[in-house]
């Protein structure tokens, strides 16, 4: 069962078995690593170490989280604490758990809608695709969605959301390409409180983090939504390509700055052999991985919980 934004519960079927599915390349990857490492070994010595630090670099688990795991490895080595590959293998698996359990934070609750989400990212990373799939997550939830075409930097930014509003049978609230996205943003949230609207998902011009103009205008946005909703943007979301790893970590931290991001959504997992890349994120950046995307189809968008996670690598 997750939570969302207004507190109900909903339930979500065989998550794991979706999630194994989702990041096959990573389990398979990972996993084989793990048992070469352990091949034949009846003992856990440095070379064991060596080698199971390689395995977990090639994941992408990150160099932070990959350095504690072998000094807690080495540690109870040295105590004669830890015996086998099935100790080590579950030890690499708890301190996982723990680094993103780390990083977890409740969702806001949301008593008057429309819940404003506003979404931040660089262009190719997926973010016009991730507002269509978690419209369809809303609506499966039995809540109401409108979109918010403030990209207007690109006219097929505007195109390709509407195309999304159609698939996901979602409204879509825009105006000319090349208008100012403040003034897209104050009529769909206007239009939102009118209908009585439960979500209002705000796309958003995939700027280079290296663009102060248009970091500057996200400001602006975050500042004219809390004019007419005193308390939103209810999340800010920052998408982020699985696929470029930990390559994706100094865009993702100037975001965090500017946008004041309080999730992540991780896309493409599917399509990478590196997903152990949601520890290095969730570690290095401090924020909670909201959402992973591991397919094309609307319903590819799944709810990130660490347990299920690591579940889903190792079991």
């Amino acid at each position: 069962m997750f939570k969302t934004l207004f507190g109900s519960e909903t339930p979500e079927p065989s998550l794991l078995d979706r999630l194994k599915s989702g990041i096959q390349k990573t389990r398979t990857g990972l996993v084989e690593k793990l048992e070469d490492v352990f091949q034949g070994r009846k003992e856990i010595d440095a070379d064991v170490l060596d080698e199971l630090e390689y395995a977990l670099l090639s994941a992408d688990i990150g160099v932070k989280t990959t350095q504690e795991i072998l000094e807690r490895a080495r540690q109870r080595v040295d105590r004669h604490m830890l015996g086998d590959a099935s100790e080590l293998k579950q030890l690499i698996r708890e301190h996982v758990v723990e680094v993103l359990q780390a990083t977890e934070r409740p969702l806001p609750q949301v008593s008057q809608p429309p819940a404003v989400v506003m979404v931040v990212g660089v262009n190719g990373a997926g973010k016009t695709t991730t507002i269509g799939k978690l419209a369809q997550r809303f609506r499966n939830e039995g809540r109401s969605v409108l979109l918010c075409a403030a990209d207007t930097f690109r006219a097929a930014a505007i195109e390709q959301l509407e195309v999304w509003g159609e698939r996901t049978q979602t409204d879509v609230i825009r105006q000319q390409a090349g208008s100012d996205p403040s003034a897209v943003l104050f009529d769909a949230l206007q239009a939102a409180k009118a209908r009585k609207v439960d979500y209002v998902i705000v796309d958003t011009a995939g700027r280079l983090h290296t663009k102060t103009n248009l970091m500057a205008e996200l400001e602006k946005m975050d500042r004219t939504t809390k004019r007419v909703i005193p308390d939103a943007p209810h999340e800010v979301l920052l998408v982020l390509d699985a696929t470029t790893g930990q390559n994706g970590l100094e865009q993702a931290r100037k975001f965090t700055e500017t946008a004041g991001v309080t999730g992540i959504v991780l896309t493409k997992l599917d399509g990478t052999a590196k997903g152990g890349v949601v520890v290095a994120i969730s570690r290095e950046l401090n924020l909670p991985i909201r959402y992973v995307g591991v397919g094309e189809k609307a319903d590819d968008l799944l709810p990130f919980e660490p347990e299920s996670y690591v579940a889903s690598l190792f079991d």
